[in-house]
């Protein structure tokens, strides 16, 4: 990330930007970077004006106490403001959250993509388990267990013992519990896990909710839920796509949406 920008609050806000066009702002999920969407900004830079960032509290974006998920939509509203004061939006897995969010709150914002929001209305058990997550999660991080924070993540997202094991093992695992406080950032954003209807309701442009064909029907069915309560809501499925989505594959898809 080589440019910085300041939030409301005074947080700098760590991005970088590619292309000539319509700005388009990718938006990374949990335990992610600008980095980590950075892949998609190649491909999507040959007909926009493409910005990835650091959200607060990772990367080199700064972070200031107390959290609240309307810092991270001010983050937006000053990256749209860098951006030309207008922006489509793209957020990936929990980046689908904020970026609804964002949009739902009024921002300057021309259309909105979404890839698998992890909302889970359609998994079994799925608001239990979110609310045992966020209990846990939150007794990890006060006591200052960042390790363990990781591991509830990764469990929730369907990572197997013995592969939790190997990963704090691995050289990454430094870099995963430095993250570690951002889960919670991450957890609020989700709003205890179920698609927002009423604030999906509210969001005005037109909003595209994608999903892998060769994703669990709990993701697929969720992402058609958040397509199916924005009044101007589409479902799009990738045949043989998962959660790790290709940029190549997604990438045509968003083009066409964000040029109509």
């Amino acid at each position: 990330m080589d440019k910085k920008t300041l939030s409301r609050d005074g947080t700098p806000i760590a991005y970088e930007r590619t292309g000539q066009g319509p700005a388009v702002i990718l938006v990374s999920g949990a335990m992610s970077t600008g980095g980590t969407v950075a892949p998609l900004a190649v491909p999507l830079s040959e007909r926009f004006d493409v910005l990835v960032y650091d959200r607060r509290g990772r990367g080199a974006s700064g972070d200031t106490a107390p959290y609240a998920v309307a810092r991270e939509v001010e983050d937006l509203a000053a990256l749209i403001e860098t951006a030309g004061n207008e922006a489509s939006l793209c957020g990936i897995s929990s980046g689908g959250a904020l970026v609804l969010e964002a949009a739902a709150s009024g921002l300057p914002v021309r259309r909105v993509a979404v890839y698998e929001t992890p909302f889970a209305d359609f998994l079994d058990g799925g608001a239990e388990g979110n609310a045992a997550y966020t209990r846990n999660l939150d007794a990890a991080l006060a006591e200052g267990r960042r390790g363990d924070a990781v591991e509830l993540f990764l469990r929730l997202t369907g990572m197997g013992e013995e592969m939790i094991q190997g990963a704090r093992q691995s050289p990454m695992w430094p870099g995963m519990e430095a993250v570690a406080p951002t889960l919670a950032y991450d957890n609020a954003v989700m709003a205890g896990g179920l698609v927002p209807r009423d604030r999906l309701a509210s969001i005005t442009v037109p909003v595209l909710a994608v999903a892998g064909g060769a994703s669990p029907e709990w993701m697929r069915e969720g992402t058609r839920a958040v397509a199916e309560a924005a009044p101007k809501g589409s479902y799009r499925v990738l045949e043989g796509q998962t959660h790790m989505v290709d940029p190549a594959a997604v990438a045509p898809v968003l083009a066409e949406f964000f040029t109509d």
